[in-house]
């Protein structure tokens, strides 16, 4: 199976969906444990809830599941939340500090990997992005996610519906942020936060370049 698929628009924005794959190689399956097996940290149905959203859309989706490797994740391994829990480049635990595997992968695994995995659903982007911003001069990286409200490994109490990252304003510009915001704060019955729990994985950080034109975003 391909690690990545993509769906090409005429628009300048790139959905990005690193997590909504659940393709596990056989040889992979067989070291998971039977919690590692169940896939729970998935981010179910993301690509469905987005198709139609944007009319002239690309869209960039990993098929392979967070558990082979996760495409958020820097691929050097440094944490992204240094002195908060959180799940690393291969994560070893699910989203409630379980263990997942039966054989941990080694480093040889883990390179492996990031050369058959990570690497070409970064490529993708990248050339999505900036096939893009050729056309248009601009290219807006929206990263697509969902996660439970309630993961007490990860985080206190009850996250708000919708979490806006930008590395604390470092990967899009100021407007496109604010725009984006302004949509959450005003969707009735509903809460949202700016670079709260989650101020944007290796996507948005490794992507965005405002100054340069390239803006990328997470949700």
């Amino acid at each position: 199976m391909d690690p990545v698929e993509v769906t090409r628009g005429d628009g300048p924005v790139v959905l990005g969906m690193p997590h909504t794959g659940t393709y596990v190689p056989e040889d992979i399956k067989r070291c998971l444990n039977e919690r590692g097996r169940g896939l729970t940290d998935t981010d179910w149905h993301i690509h469905d809830l987005y198709e139609g959203l944007l009319p002239g859309a690309t869209v960039v989706r990993a098929t392979f599941h967070r558990y082979v490797i996760d495409a958020n994740r820097d691929p050097s391994g440094v944490s992204l939340y240094p002195g908060q829990n959180t799940t690393g480049l291969v994560p070893l635990t699910d989203f409630d500090g379980q263990d997942i595997w039966n054989t941990p992968p080694t480093e040889a695994d883990i390179a492996a990997r990031k050369h058959a995995f990570h690497a070409p659903y970064h490529a993708a982007l990248e050339a999505e992005l900036q096939r893009v911003q050729a056309a248009h001069g601009v290219a807006v990286l929206y990263d697509c996610h969902s996660i439970r409200s309630r993961i007490p490994f990860l985080f206190e109490g009850t996250l708000p519906d919708f979490n806006i990252g930008t590395n604390n304003g470092t990967t899009c510009d100021a407007t496109i942020a604010d725009a984006v915001a302004e949509v959450c704060e005003n969707a009735e019955g509903f809460t949202s936060v700016t670079n709260g729990r989650f101020k944007g994985g290796w996507t948005t950080r490794h992507h965005g370049r405002p100054d340069t034109g390239r803006h990328a975003i997470q949700m």
